[in-house]
């Protein structure tokens, strides 16, 4: 999988460092095979796609497909450097306030229509239209105008410089003789995509299976495994099972699986493993629109009863890191002075009272005007660590006077029911993404409509301003004054508790071959791998 830009995988934030990773075992390293066509790459998910647009999908599930099907003008490549993918070359003026763009000439649509700037035109059109329910719209709404002088050359134009701007355009660029004049909406696009990207869509079986073959016609060159085959599989610890029987090719482990139900013979094998530090993080996040939350003190007082570090150990096995903010560790713009909130429940009981909860009636749970300090965390199906994570914290809370629910929804419910109408009290969930540090679309008091990504409310003027700050410059230095400030805001204010940085632990099957561990990981040339005719195991 190509690591571009994605619905959600635009998110969090590394430039200039590399990411830590050290590899249990490296697949055909020492192999001087020449790569072959065929076979099949199956692979499960917790939860179905939603919309196969880019424009309108906003869950990794439908974002992992789509980063197949799809390709933007520019991706980051292994050592998550910008480089051409629809676009040849591209230059930046030297105010900073013109990209343009040379777009390659041997690229077709899936359909066989050429791509040409016009597409380019017409995504950016769709980006900005005030009809289109995207969460995307805030980087292309930077753009004053765009310029089509002929069909591969692209031109765009800013006002004032803005830095993330190149890293916009790896955004998935859309048909625009498919699209055009439609309602967008309801377009069957959304499930049968047409794209430019290395696979082909082929076949959606709602709650079942999703069905990709390889594009013969791919502008550099066939992807050598022919098919690849998404699983809807909700439940982790079934996915294992599958993988242990062979049904499945790739996995991203828990720390369970890969620490002590994978060292064995058979596994080894079979497959291989790896493990490096993730672009993600979790978190546990508080809808400020409810009135329990809108005392900072309340907030702070939950994260000195959180003990992250048992969270690491209990949860992760260890594999992870704490989390103080948005931010990876070993990323330029991480703040390494910003307040972590060690575990403390004598400070979290004090920080309480000083908001005026006490436990008045001696059952052990607090109250404030009568009413008990309650509320419940809502999470996602299918995710064992999140789930462990919130049972953890349900028993620390309960330890000050808190009394938590732990509620656990499926994916799609959980989306469509409860985040994005912002119908709930708290969350455990998780971001991820690449490496421009640019938070905007999640912090800024502009996105918090229903369906944007600042779902919890949290609104701060000198947030808002360090954000626009901080997109305005490219000086690395400067942008990093800006950020740092703005971690330490977010630790004073803690819309979220930030609970830890885990390990990503991915098992592939040993017959697959081409995979080169980097900073990006190890999927971002996927179109790559390939698996030796004699160890092929599908035909179709």
């Amino acid at each position: 999988m190509l690591f571009r830009l994605g619905v959600v995988a635009a998110l969090l934030l590394l430039l200039g460092a590399c990411e830590r990773q050290s590899e249990v075992s490296l697949p055909g390293m020492s192999e001087a095979l020449a790569p072959e066509y065929g076979d099949t790459f199956i692979e499960a998910s917790i939860g179905d796609a939603s919309n196969l647009l880019p424009v309108l999908s906003s869950d990794s599930a439908s974002s992992a497909i789509n980063s197949l099907v799809y390709n933007g003008l520019l991706r980051y490549n292994g050592q998550l450097e910008l480089e051409g993918e629809l676009a040849e070359r591209w230059e930046v003026s030297d105010d900073n306030r013109i990209l343009t763009f040379y777009l390659r000439r041997d690229v077709r649509w899936h359909d066989g229509s050429p791509f040409i700037s016009d597409d380019v035109k017409f995504t950016y059109q769709l980006y900005i239209d005030p009809e289109i329910p995207t969460a995307y719209a805030e980087s292309f709404s930077q753009v004053t105008r765009v310029e089509t002088p002929d069909p591969y050359t692209f031109i765009a134009y800013y006002d004032t410089p803005y830095a993330p701007a190149l890293l916009s355009w790896a955004t998935a660029i859309h048909p625009r003789h498919l699209l055009e004049d439609t309602d967008i909406l309801r377009s069957p696009l959304s499930r049968s995509p047409v794209g430019t990207g290395p696979y082909r869509f082929s076949e959606w079986v709602s709650g079942e299976k999703i069905v990709l073959e390889a594009n013969p016609d791919y502008f550099e060159g066939s992807p050598y495994i022919r098919r690849v085959v998404y699983r809807i599989i909700p439940d982790v610890s079934t996915q294992f099972l599958e993988l242990q029987t062979g049904s499945l090719d790739f996995m991203g482990l828990t720390p369970l699986q890969f620490d002590r139900q994978t060292d064995t013979p058979a596994f080894r094998r079979n497959y291989n493993k790896y493990q490096y530090l993730s672009f993600g993080y979790t978190y546990l996040g508080y809808n400020l629109r409810r009135p329990l939350f809108a005392d900072r003190r309340v907030r702070q007082a939950l994260a000195y009863a959180i003990d992250k570090q048992e969270l690491i150990d209990g949860v992760l096995l260890g594999y992870g890191v704490a989390a103080t903010g948005p931010y990876k560790p070993d990323t330029w713009v991480y703040n390494p002075e910003v307040m972590p909130y060690h575990y403390n429940p004598e400070k979290a009981r004090q920080l309480l009272a000083e908001a005026g909860w006490h436990d008045a009636n001696g059952d052990g749970i607090l109250e404030k005007d009568g009413k008990p300090l309650a509320f419940t965390i809502v999470t996602n199906q299918g995710n064992d660590l999140r789930i462990k994570t919130g049972e953890i914290i349900q028993r620390r809370f309960r330890e000050i006077g808190v009394d938590v629910r732990l509620r656990v929804i499926e994916w799609a419910t959980f989306l469509k029911d409860f985040i994005n109408p912002g119908n709930f009290d708290a969350t455990i969930l998780g971001w991820s993404g690449g490496p421009e540090p640019d938070q905007y679309n999640i912090w800024h008091s502009s996105k918090t409509a229903p369906g944007q990504l600042n779902f919890i409310g949290f609104e701060h003027p000198e947030i808002d301003e360090l954000l626009e700050r901080g997109r305005r410059v490219f000086d690395q230095e400067q942008r990093k004054l800006y950020y740092d400030r703005f971690q330490e805001i977010l630790a004073e204010e803690q819309p979220y508790t930030f609970l830890y940085v885990s390990e990503a632990l991915p098992a592939v099957s040993r017959r697959f071959r081409g995979i080169e561990p980097a900073p990006a990981g190890i999927r971002y040339n996927f179109q790559h791998w390939f698996v030796p005719a004699a160890e092929q195991k599908y035909t179709r």
